[in-house]
């Protein structure tokens, strides 16, 4: 059923219906908007003291621009929209270029327009963000019981835990479960922009990849960099590094990629670990769920994190504002919500780690992949991006 449909029906199904969102990221908010959308009273407990992001690129594919839609988030008010994808040799040669379809389209983000339009949306629908709120733990008894800094302590009938790989309330719904380094390191770095196409081009050498694109109308430019490598690197996205270490890992790489890393002052390196997909993602009472990276943590080799946190977010509010309001009936969309969006997430985030050493061929295997791909590009362009019109046709506002 349709947004517009529901709302035919029941223009607030959850009208007055108090709901605790742990996480100001991209699904927390997405799900404050979604669910304020249906009637539900929401607020958002965001650790940060603002609603910030710093600076780095994402992709939104059409399954998470239908989101925003249903949101009323025009995407081309956060990102630009996406031509082709262009696959490159290290020395910058054209291996196959993949035309993107429009309508919804795929579009290149910086990840704060996002954040800024989905906190937007939802304080403009009447969400409350309270920040700096550093949650201790999360304990479940007759509704969810949040333990802030101070020995404050707030209750809530129904909490969605939308706060990431660390997540709170996730270490209380499932046995703690250890993620495994894969092997794999990334930089990231924004820098000056040069006005160039909206294409991403993904630049593939022996033991490692480049993948950069504008963002902003040209104005500036993303890059990331993943190399494999024994050595472990800590998990998350604020750990800096020597610009010279990225220079060196990547001083074979010819075309355009030298100059875009000499302009390079500040990046950011980070670990690549393979988290486990939750197991339980809500508590079987009615009380609590998981949302996003907390559900399933995915590597970033088919930009579908964020993609996957709109879907989620949708298909929440969704299973909340159709479920009766009989006793047992908040239990029940959780339980659908866990069943239909468990076996897609899982599906997708075993496609990531299965993308992640693709573009790390070596030779003489990866001349002979390469040529494939020449030879693909001419005799059908469009067969390799219909391998994942699974992922990117669906449509959770359907």
């Amino acid at each position: 059923m349709s947004e517009h449909q529901a709302g035919v029906r029941n223009v607030a199904p959850l009208a007055g219906r108090p709901v605790t969102v742990l996480g100001g990221g991209i699904g927390g908010l997405a799900a404050a908007a979604a669910l304020k959308r249906f009637g539900a009273e929401v607020e958002v407990l965001e650790q940060a003291p603002a609603i910030t992001e710093v600076g780095a690129g994402l992709q939104i594919s059409p399954n998470g621009a239908r989101v925003l839609r249903a949101l009323k988030i025009d995407p081309l008010a956060v990102g630009d929209p996406a031509q082709a994808v262009e696959l490159r040799d290290r020395r910058g040669r054209l291996v196959t270029r993949l035309d993107l379809p429009g309508d919804p389209g795929f579009f290149l983000c910086h990840r704060a327009d996002l954040i800024n339009a989905l906190a937007a949306a939802a304080q403009a629908g009447g969400v409350e963000i309270s920040l700096g709120q550093q949650v201790q733990s999360v304990t479940l008894g007759a509704g969810a019981v949040i333990a802030l800094p101070g020995g404050k302590r707030q209750e809530a009938p129904l909490l969605i835990g939308a706060d990431g790989v660390r997540s709170k309330l996730r270490g209380v719904l499932n046995e703690p479960a250890a993620a495994r380094f894969t092997g794999q390191v990334a930089w990231r770095a924004i820098i000056p922009g040069d006005g160039g196409a909206p294409v991403a081009q993904v630049f593939m050498g022996p033991g490692r990849h480049l993948v950069s694109y504008p963002l902003r109308g040209g104005a500036i430019r993303n890059i990331v960099a993943v190399e494999e490598r024994t050595a472990w690197a800590a998990e998350g996205w604020h750990h800096r590094d020597d610009p010279e270490a990225l220079r060196a890992a990547f001083a074979g790489f010819g075309g355009p990629v030298p100059g875009w890393l000499a302009a390079v002052r500040e990046p950011f390196l980070w670990g690549l670990f393979r988290h486990p997909v939750a197991g339980r993602w809500h508590d079987g009472q009615g009380r609590a769920a998981l949302l996003g990276d907390a559900a399933h943590p995915t590597l970033p080799f088919m930009a579908q994190g964020a993609n996957m946190a709109l879907e989620d977010a949708w298909v929440l509010a969704r299973c909340l504002a159709e479920a009766s309001d009989a006793q047992g009936g908040q239990r029940a969309a959780l339980e659908r919500y866990q069943a239909l969006r468990q076996k897609r997430c899982r599906s997708i985030v075993a496609m990531a780690q299965r993308n992640a050493r693709r573009y790390h061929l070596h030779p003489p295997v990866a001349q002979i992949a390469h040529a494939g791909l020449r030879l693909l590009g001419l005799l059908a362009p469009g067969l390799p991006l219909s391998r994942f019109g699974w992922i990117y046709e669906h449509d959770v506002t359907a």
